[in-house]
Protein backbone atom coordinates (compact mmCIF):
# COMPACT_ATOMS: atom_id res chain seq x y z
CA UNK A 1 0.00 0.00 0.00
CA UNK A 2 1.30 3.45 -0.89
CA UNK A 3 2.27 5.74 1.91
CA UNK A 4 0.88 9.27 2.41
CA UNK A 5 3.35 11.93 3.39
CA UNK A 6 2.69 15.58 4.37
CA UNK A 7 4.72 18.42 5.84
CA UNK A 8 3.47 20.26 8.92
CA UNK A 9 4.08 23.94 9.59
CA UNK A 10 6.22 23.13 12.64
CA UNK A 11 8.80 21.43 10.49
CA UNK A 12 7.69 17.89 11.30
CA UNK A 13 6.24 15.35 8.97
CA UNK A 14 3.28 13.08 8.72
CA UNK A 15 4.12 9.82 7.02
CA UNK A 16 1.68 6.98 7.50
CA UNK A 17 2.45 3.47 6.47
CA UNK A 18 0.15 0.49 6.24
CA UNK A 19 -0.55 0.57 9.99
CA UNK A 20 -1.08 4.32 10.10
CA UNK A 21 2.07 4.89 12.16
CA UNK A 22 4.39 7.84 11.71
CA UNK A 23 8.07 6.86 11.46
CA UNK A 24 10.83 9.06 12.83
CA UNK A 25 11.51 12.13 10.76
CA UNK A 26 14.87 12.70 9.17
CA UNK A 27 17.14 15.48 10.42
CA UNK A 28 16.28 17.73 7.49
CA UNK A 29 12.49 17.36 7.64
CA UNK A 30 12.52 18.16 11.35
CA UNK A 31 14.29 21.49 10.82
CA UNK A 32 12.62 22.92 7.73
CA UNK A 33 12.41 26.70 8.21
CA UNK A 34 8.90 28.04 8.35
CA UNK A 35 9.76 30.67 5.77
CA UNK A 36 10.60 27.92 3.30
CA UNK A 37 7.39 26.10 4.18
CA UNK A 38 5.43 29.29 3.48
CA UNK A 39 7.12 29.69 0.10
CA UNK A 40 6.36 26.05 -0.67
CA UNK A 41 2.71 26.55 0.23
CA UNK A 42 2.51 29.59 -2.03
CA UNK A 43 4.11 27.71 -4.92
CA UNK A 44 1.74 24.79 -4.41
CA UNK A 45 -1.21 27.15 -4.35
CA UNK A 46 -0.10 28.75 -7.62
CA UNK A 47 0.33 25.36 -9.25
CA UNK A 48 -3.18 24.31 -8.23
CA UNK A 49 -4.55 27.68 -9.32
CA UNK A 50 -3.02 27.31 -12.77
CA UNK A 51 -4.24 23.73 -12.98
CA UNK A 52 -7.77 24.85 -12.07
CA UNK A 53 -7.64 27.48 -14.80
CA UNK A 54 -6.29 25.20 -17.50
CA UNK A 55 -6.17 26.16 -21.15
CA UNK A 56 -8.88 23.66 -21.93
CA UNK A 57 -11.28 25.31 -19.50
CA UNK A 58 -10.28 28.71 -20.83
CA UNK A 59 -11.11 27.71 -24.41
CA UNK A 60 -14.39 26.17 -23.25
CA UNK A 61 -15.37 29.57 -21.88
CA UNK A 62 -14.31 31.39 -25.07
CA UNK A 63 -15.13 28.85 -27.76
CA UNK A 64 -16.02 31.42 -30.37
CA UNK A 65 -12.75 33.29 -29.95
CA UNK A 66 -10.81 30.02 -29.94
CA UNK A 67 -12.45 28.87 -33.15
CA UNK A 68 -11.72 32.16 -34.91
CA UNK A 69 -8.29 33.00 -33.47
CA UNK A 70 -6.69 29.98 -31.76
CA UNK A 71 -3.20 31.53 -31.69
CA UNK A 72 -4.48 34.79 -30.21
CA UNK A 73 -6.46 32.81 -27.67
CA UNK A 74 -3.26 31.02 -26.63
CA UNK A 75 -1.39 34.31 -26.25
CA UNK A 76 -4.23 35.83 -24.21
CA UNK A 77 -4.30 32.79 -21.95
CA UNK A 78 -0.52 32.81 -21.45
CA UNK A 79 -0.56 36.50 -20.62
CA UNK A 80 -3.48 36.04 -18.26
CA UNK A 81 -1.77 33.20 -16.37
CA UNK A 82 1.50 35.14 -16.17
CA UNK A 83 -0.21 38.25 -14.79
CA UNK A 84 -2.25 36.13 -12.38
CA UNK A 85 0.86 34.46 -10.96
CA UNK A 86 2.70 37.78 -10.75
CA UNK A 87 -0.23 39.44 -9.00
CA UNK A 88 -0.52 36.64 -6.42
CA UNK A 89 3.23 36.63 -5.77
CA UNK A 90 3.31 40.42 -5.35
CA UNK A 91 0.37 40.28 -2.97
CA UNK A 92 2.02 37.57 -0.88
CA UNK A 93 5.29 39.51 -0.85
CA UNK A 94 3.46 42.64 0.31
CA UNK A 95 1.74 40.70 3.10
CA UNK A 96 5.08 39.22 4.19
CA UNK A 97 6.69 42.66 4.19
CA UNK A 98 3.86 44.39 6.08
CA UNK A 99 3.69 41.67 8.72
CA UNK A 100 7.46 41.15 8.85
CA UNK A 101 6.65 37.47 8.45
CA UNK A 102 10.17 36.30 7.68
CA UNK A 103 11.57 37.74 10.91
CA UNK A 104 8.58 36.46 12.89
CA UNK A 105 8.82 32.96 11.46
CA UNK A 106 12.58 32.85 11.99
CA UNK A 107 12.07 33.95 15.59
CA UNK A 108 9.45 31.23 16.03
CA UNK A 109 11.89 28.64 14.65
CA UNK A 110 14.52 29.81 17.12
CA UNK A 111 12.07 29.66 20.03
CA UNK A 112 11.05 26.12 19.09
CA UNK A 113 14.68 25.02 18.84
CA UNK A 114 15.52 26.59 22.20
CA UNK A 115 12.46 24.99 23.76
CA UNK A 116 13.68 21.52 22.89
CA UNK A 117 16.36 21.80 25.57
CA UNK A 118 13.87 22.70 28.31
CA UNK A 119 12.93 19.73 30.46
CA UNK A 120 10.74 21.45 33.06
CA UNK A 121 7.00 21.11 32.72
CA UNK A 122 5.09 24.04 31.31
CA UNK A 123 2.31 25.68 33.28
CA UNK A 124 -1.02 23.93 33.09
CA UNK A 125 -4.37 25.04 34.51
CA UNK A 126 -5.37 23.35 37.75
CA UNK A 127 -9.05 23.24 36.92
CA UNK A 128 -9.92 25.79 39.62
CA UNK A 129 -10.37 29.16 37.88
CA UNK A 130 -9.84 31.22 41.04
CA UNK A 131 -6.48 29.63 41.79
CA UNK A 132 -5.38 29.82 38.15
CA UNK A 133 -6.24 33.52 37.93
CA UNK A 134 -4.56 34.18 41.27
CA UNK A 135 -1.38 32.33 40.33
CA UNK A 136 -1.19 34.12 37.00
CA UNK A 137 -2.25 37.63 38.02
CA UNK A 138 -0.82 38.07 41.53
CA UNK A 139 2.84 38.07 40.38
CA UNK A 140 1.95 40.55 37.66
CA UNK A 141 0.14 42.86 40.07
CA UNK A 142 2.99 42.64 42.57
CA UNK A 143 5.44 43.55 39.85
CA UNK A 144 3.26 46.48 38.81
CA UNK A 145 2.93 47.60 42.45
CA UNK A 146 6.71 47.57 42.89
CA UNK A 147 7.16 49.50 39.68
CA UNK A 148 4.59 52.10 40.78
CA UNK A 149 6.21 52.43 44.19
CA UNK A 150 9.59 53.02 42.58
CA UNK A 151 8.04 55.62 40.30
CA UNK A 152 6.33 57.33 43.25
CA UNK A 153 9.60 57.42 45.18
CA UNK A 154 11.40 58.94 42.22
CA UNK A 155 8.63 61.51 41.80
CA UNK A 156 8.71 62.39 45.48
CA UNK A 157 12.48 62.86 45.34
CA UNK A 158 12.12 65.08 42.29
CA UNK A 159 9.38 67.09 44.04
CA UNK A 160 11.63 67.59 47.06
CA UNK A 161 14.44 68.79 44.83
CA UNK A 162 12.08 71.17 43.06
CA UNK A 163 10.75 72.50 46.39
CA UNK A 164 14.29 73.06 47.65
CA UNK A 165 15.18 74.84 44.41
CA UNK A 166 12.09 77.07 44.74
CA UNK A 167 12.93 77.94 48.35
CA UNK A 168 16.53 78.69 47.40
CA UNK A 169 15.27 80.93 44.60
CA UNK A 170 12.96 82.78 46.98
CA UNK A 171 15.79 83.32 49.46
CA UNK A 172 17.97 84.62 46.66
CA UNK A 173 15.24 87.01 45.55
CA UNK A 174 14.82 88.27 49.12
CA UNK A 175 18.58 88.79 49.43
CA UNK A 176 18.62 90.73 46.17
CA UNK A 177 15.67 92.82 47.32
CA UNK A 178 17.43 93.61 50.62
CA UNK A 179 20.63 94.48 48.76
CA UNK A 180 18.66 96.73 46.44
CA UNK A 181 16.91 98.45 49.32
CA UNK A 182 20.24 98.95 51.12
CA UNK A 183 21.81 100.42 47.98
CA UNK A 184 18.80 102.66 47.47
CA UNK A 185 18.97 103.89 51.06
CA UNK A 186 22.71 104.52 50.78
CA UNK A 187 22.18 106.45 47.57
CA UNK A 188 19.42 108.53 49.13
CA UNK A 189 21.63 109.26 52.17
CA UNK A 190 24.44 110.29 49.86
CA UNK A 191 22.12 112.61 47.97
CA UNK A 192 20.97 114.20 51.20
CA UNK A 193 24.56 114.71 52.30
CA UNK A 194 25.42 116.26 48.95
CA UNK A 195 22.44 118.60 49.19
CA UNK A 196 23.29 119.58 52.76
CA UNK A 197 26.92 120.15 51.80
CA UNK A 198 25.87 122.27 48.85
CA UNK A 199 23.52 124.34 51.04
CA UNK A 200 26.24 124.90 53.66
CA UNK A 201 28.71 126.00 51.00
CA UNK A 202 26.16 128.41 49.56
CA UNK A 203 25.51 129.96 52.98
CA UNK A 204 29.24 130.33 53.66
CA UNK A 205 29.75 131.93 50.28
CA UNK A 206 26.98 134.47 50.92
CA UNK A 207 28.40 135.38 54.34
CA UNK A 208 31.84 135.89 52.84
CA UNK A 209 30.44 138.22 50.19
CA UNK A 210 28.62 140.30 52.82
CA UNK A 211 31.71 140.59 54.92
CA UNK A 212 33.80 141.60 51.91
CA UNK A 213 31.33 144.29 51.00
Amino acid sequence: MATARGVHADGGCEEKGPEGSCPESGPYSATIPRVKLLDTLVDTFLQKLVAAGSYQRFTDCYKRLYQLQPEMTQRIYDKFITQLQTSVQEEISEIKAEGNLEAVLNTLDRIVEEGKDHTELAWRPSGIPEEDVRSAMVPYFLQQRDALQRRVHRQEAENRQLAEAVLAGRRRVEELQQQGQAQQQAWQALRREQKELGTTQSIKGADGERQAS
